[in-house]
């Protein structure tokens, strides 16, 4: 029989500001709404106000753009500050088109912009939101309170809204995590009619990530949500690092970047 997986939106009423204690806040507000966390939960956090929690603002008034940012501030349509930010939260540029600026961030995730965030930044000024510093340990130090503070083992998601090559729309995917294995692979074991299975490996951590979305949208002031009910492979040492295809497996790179 087929586990039922149950989606808890977690409503987050306040704007959260630099220095916030998320982890309190977060559990605090789990109580407000009449739940609990339970072993074997997976709390999906979207990146943002982890990031607001972490202070990765930055004003970009305080951003002097090189020559080179201007040149493709010109291209792109773009703020020249916007574009030096970019590009020093990058290790590459990938792709740059009709505005749309993909490139490989320093943590090694390609997205576009950097995951630099404008939107929802409640601060007074011309502010931009980084991605978190360190996605896996923020991630990690959620579920270390979580754990002592109510002895529950759960897994820990940090999500952020990423395109991808030829697809419309976007989904959110992990960027950081704690607690699971991110991929599940089925390479060796047999489908229905016993044929094995050679390739196919599940990148579960995305697929919650994606699915906590839904509960979540982007205007709805549900930052989190408790995913209830999936059974996952449970680990103390992953990260959504790998989940980052290699280059020279990656079809979709240019050969002369690898």
């Amino acid at each position: 029989m087929v586990a039922r997986i149950e989606l808890i939106p977690i409503r987050v009423e306040i704007d959260v500001c630099a220095g916030e204690d998320l982890c309190e806040l977060i559990m605090r507000t789990i109580k407000e709404i009449g739940e609990c966390i339970k072993d074997g939960d997976i709390l999906v956090i979207a990146h943002k106000i982890v990031s607001k929690s972490e202070n990765k603002f930055v004003n970009l008034k305080d951003i002097e753009p090189s020559e080179e940012s201007k040149k493709l501030a010109k291209i792109s349509c773009k703020d020249p500050r916007l574009i030096e930010l970019i590009r020093r939260e990058s290790n590459a540029i990938v792709r740059h088109s009709g505005g749309i600026i993909i490139v490989e961030t320093k943590l090694g995730f390609i997205c576009a912009n950097a995951g630099i965030d404008q939107s929802n930044v409640s601060v007074k000024g011309d502010f931009a939101l980084l991605l978190p510093e360190n996605p896996d340990k923020s991630a990690a130090s959620l579920r270390s309170y979580i754990r002592n503070k109510c002895g529950k083992e759960i897994a820990v998601i940090i999500s952020d809204t990423f395109g991808r090559p030829f697809r419309e729309g976007q989904t959110n995917v992990a960027i950081g995590l704690a607690g699971i294995e991110p991929i599940e692979s089925y390479i060796g074991k047999s489908d229905i009619f016993g044929k094995k299975l050679k390739v196919t490996e599940i990148a579960v951590a995305d697929e919650i990530a994606s699915a906590a979305e839904l509960a979540m949208g982007k205007t709805s002031r549900i930052p989190a949500v408790i995913l209830r009910g999936y059974s996952f492979t449970k680990s103390n040492t992953s990260s959504a690092l790998s989940l980052i295809r290699n280059k020279k497996m990656d079809l979709f790179r240019d050969w002369d970047e690898k």
